[in-house]
């Protein structure tokens, strides 16, 4: 009886959280879109910037924590497999619900950026096989690489913001600052709130039907965590908002390798997990595939043929890390 009401009681935390997530997203997108219109800047900026750091703010968390208790499986899997998740998933669903037309610069800097993130990672993962290491650990130098990389990103955003004009839609609400603030504040706690509650209800409910914490952090964990790109682009699709939805997801994952994995390294060293090297190499080859996928027609969009065979990939990739275990 006593498990069947902890069993409960974690259930009412994933679907409080859930609703969180959602009202926090709604607010979020609104409030990085009018933000965007008041300034002048590009809803792409808005994207791969505020929108994309706020979402990833939930794999920061359970990292800083992770980094701090020395749990490496969590750590990795959490990162890896929320940026899987939203190239896959979140980028396949939302492309399901409408094709997403992508700007010329995110095709030819962003998502190279991205995946550039991937195969530094990969890199350092794989000391022993690159460089006769004595084990494959992300060290403290590692950390602080990566955190150079994230500079050199925020350069780029900065250079872009800069040169951008306001491509915002005219379907965009004008809002006063102070309401934007409030959208952006609340929608903010809202989302990180709505993520731990989520994530902590669902890590408890997978605990107690035995489930590995390796497959937790890669799983549910993950998708937690990643709960909040996946409400935000759905949400930003859904309001035609597409530079918010593509921005997020690719700004998610630069973020969550660059700067996430960059702190957590450089809090404490990190044992890279045995059978990485597979959810890299998924994780490379949907980033490469989301590039290839925007010269297969006259514009640069990913087309609901495409979305769908990013979610066979998913379902596919979670199928064999189940069975991995």
């Amino acid at each position: 009886m006593h498990i069947y009401l902890e069993l409960m009681i974690d259930y009412i935390f994933v679907l409080i959280g859930l609703a969180l997530l959602y009202k926090g997203a709604d607010w979020f997108v609104e409030g990085a879109s009018a933000l965007a219109k008041y300034f002048g800047i590009s809803s792409l900026v808005i994207g791969l910037t505020v929108v994309a750091f706020g979402t990833s703010m939930p794999e920061l968390v359970v990292n800083f924590f992770a980094s701090i208790q020395g749990n490496s499986d969590v750590a990795f899997g959490n990162i890896v497999g929320s940026n899987i998740i939203n190239m896959l998933l979140i980028l396949g669903l939302t492309g399901v619900i409408t094709p997403i037309l992508v700007q010329k610069s995110s095709v030819w800097k962003e998502i190279p950026f991205a995946l550039l993130a991937v195969l530094v990672l990969a890199t350092m993962s794989n000391k022993m096989l690159l460089a006769s290491d004595s084990g494959n650990i992300l060290t403290r130098a590692d950390g602080i690489l990566l955190l150079f990389f994230f500079s050199i990103f925020l350069y780029y955003i900065f250079e872009t913001i800069k040169n951008s004009t306001n491509e915002s839609s005219d379907s965009i609400k004008e809002h006063s600052v102070a309401k934007i603030s409030f959208m952006l504040i609340a929608g903010f706690i809202f989302l990180v709130i709505g993520g731990k509650l989520t994530v902590d209800g669902a890590v408890s409910i997978a605990r107690q039907m035995g489930i590995s914490e390796f497959l937790i952090s890669s799983t549910i964990v993950a998708a937690g965590t990643s709960l909040p790109e996946l409400v935000t682009s759905i949400t930003a699709a859904l309001k035609k908002e597409m530079d918010i939805s593509v921005g997020n997801i690719l700004g998610s994952n630069i973020f969550n390798i660059f700067f996430i994995m960059g702190v957590s390294a450089t809090i404490s060293p990190l044992t890279v997990p045995i059978g990485i090297n597979v959810d890299l190499i998924v994780l490379a080859i949907a980033t490469l595939l989301f590039f290839v996928f925007m010269f297969t027609g006259k514009k640069h969009k990913f087309e609901r043929w495409e979305a769908l065979i990013f979610l066979v990939i998913y379902v596919t990739y979670t199928l064999f890390i189940i069975h991995r275990g």
